[in-house]
């Protein structure tokens, strides 16, 4: 699932369903928020996991729940069932994996500098050594900065296009721009991911979202993932 700016207690300008814990909000109001979200979606505030992301390819393996955010990785991968990973963002990309017939998940936090350096190919290493197969992998992209609006200097287009290729594009603006959902779509699909489906909303174009090139400071939306357990047959 992926929260909106809609639903918490937030005031501006994190207004108002704030979950970022390092944006200058105040932190009995994301904690709040964050209680609300694991109602939600059915767990106690306990079993979600949070990261100190940091933009590198740390990954975490993670089995149970963690009394304070993972210290400085941007991805996290489990078996666990009823143990929510979520990942932050207001413009980076949310890549939420999951083998369902492994029960393996991972969660991943892909700025362009972690696109760039690679943590989604780590992630699922991390993955198959937990059981999973890239052929059974399905991968869901969530909002981020799109191509049309995410403008960066030529240099650094070029710069990320070597190391993702598929990236590079040009904003709506006919200025240099990157597209680091299309760039990652393409890697996960070359290394064998079944299936890559996308959430077409760009954080800068839409209100509802929240966004760091539009108005920092701002808030933090959370893409979630868990796996429910199975009740044993009576």
């Amino acid at each position: 699932m992926v929260t909106t700016r809609a639903g918490g207690v937030s005031v501006a300008p994190y207004d108002s369903f704030n979950l970022g814990d390092h944006v200058g909000d105040d932190p009995v109001a994301v904690a709040a928020n964050r209680v609300r979200l694991a109602t939600q979606i059915g767990l106690t505030p306990d079993r979600l996991v949070w990261m100190e992301q940091i933009h590198g390819r740390n990954v975490e393996v993670v089995d149970g729940p963690r009394e304070h955010a993972v210290e400085a990785t941007d991805a996290l991968v489990t078996s666990t069932p009823d143990l929510a990973l979520v990942v932050l963002s207001a413009d980076c990309v949310p890549v939420l994996l999951s083998d369902d017939e492994a029960g393996v998940l991972g969660a991943v936090h892909a700025g362009r500098v972690g696109a760039r350096i690679g943590i989604v190919p780590v992630v699922l290493d991390a993955m198959v050594a937990l059981g999973a197969r890239r052929d059974r992998i399905g991968a869901f992209l969530g909002p981020a900065a799109s191509g049309r609006q995410y403008e960066v200097p030529a240099q650094m287009r070029a710069d990320v296009e070597a190391h993702l290729p598929g990236s590079a594009t040009t904003t709506a603006k006919g200025t240099p721009g990157l597209d680091l959902r299309a760039g990652l779509r393409r890697q996960l699909l070359a290394a064998g991911v079944s299936a890559v489906a996308m959430d077409p909303r760009c954080t800068i174009e839409d209100a509802t979202l929240f966004s760091h090139r539009r108005a920092a400071p701002t808030g933090r939306l959370a893409s979630v993932i868990w796996m429910q357990s199975v009740p044993p047959v009576p």
